[in-house]
C-alpha cells in the first residue's frame, strides 16, 4: 500500500485525528492554513471524486457539511472554506479523494478565487463552444467519465 491517506487509515501513519465512522476519516493537516484546517477522505481508496459511486460522494459530502459546521463554531470561525482538487493540473497532491475544510477569519481578508486561479478573458465563440461541449457531456453522463468516443472531435481548452 502506497497511498499516504491509506495508510493513515490503516493506522500506519499517525494522525490528528478529529472524526471517523465506517466510512470516513478527518483529520488535521500537517501544513495547516489557519488552525483546524481538517482533511476528509473516505476510508476506501479512490484516486478522484469521478471514481467515486455517486452514494458514496453524496455520503462523503454530507460528512464534510457537518464536520464544516463543527469546525467553524469549535474554531469561532468567520466562515469556511471548503477545496478539493482531481488530478494532478487542478493541484491534487495526494492521488486519494480528500476535502480540505478550513477555518476562515474576517480579519484575513477575502480570499477570492483570484489568488487561486486569476480569471481568463473568453471570447464569445469559446464560451459558446465551452457550453455546448459541457452540455454535450451532461447528456452523456450515463458514460463512463474516462470514456471516449474515437468518432468525436475533442476540443482543446489549453490556455
Amino acid at each position: 500500500m502506497e497511498c499516504l491517506f491509506c495508510k493513515i487509515v490503516a493506522g500506519e501513519i499517525p494522525s490528528q485525528k478529529v472524526y471517523e465512522d465506517e466510512n470516513h476519516l478527518a483529520f488535521l493537516d500537517i501544513n495547516p492554513r489557519n488552525p483546524g484546517h481538517t482533511l476528509v477522505i473516505p476510508k476506501k481508496h479512490y484516486e478522484t471524486i469521478m471514481n467515486m459511486p455517486d452514494e458514496e460522494a453524496g455520503r462523503l459530502f454530507q460528512t464534510v457539511k457537518r464536520l464544516a459546521a463543527a469546525i467553524k463554531k469549535a474554531m469561532n470561525a468567520d466562515g469556511i472554506s471548503i477545496a478539493q482538487s482531481n488530478e494532478r493540473a487542478a493541484g491534487q497532491v495526494i492521488p486519494h479523494v480528500h476535502f480540505h475544510v478550513i477555518p476562515r477569519f474576517l480579519s484575513e481578508g477575502p480570499p477570492g478565487l483570484e489568488s487561486i486561479l486569476p480569471p481568463k478573458k473568453l471570447t464569445q465563440e469559446i464560451m459558446e463552444k465551452t457550453r455546448e461541449a459541457i452540455e454535450k457531456g451532461v447528456s452523456n453522463l450515463n458514460t463512463s467519465v474516462n470514456e471516449k468516443k474515437s468518432s468525436e472531435k475533442e476540443m482543446d481548452f489549453n490556455f
